[in-house]
């Protein structure tokens, strides 16, 4: 039976690259993070709307009298 040692003291150093990729996803994060709680920093425009509606009165059409009926 083999006993599986490290005996080269290099242990850790494949991961230099998941770490950048890791504290870019961070960075990423962080900045819109930044831009969707703070809005960038700007100040939202303020919007004055003001609607008036004038539509004409609408009537109803006047209803036909019934003719004279026939027995």
């Amino acid at each position: 039976m083999s006993d599986n040692t490290n005996s080269g003291g290099n242990s850790g150093g494949g991961n230099a690259g998941l770490a950048f990729i890791v504290g870019g996803i961070l960075v990423v994060v962080a900045i819109l993070a930044y831009f969707m709680f703070f809005r960038g920093g700007m100040e939202p425009a303020s919007k004055d709307i003001d609607v008036d509606v004038n539509l004409p009165r609408v009537e109803a059409p006047a209803v036909p009298t019934p003719g004279p009926t026939t027995n």
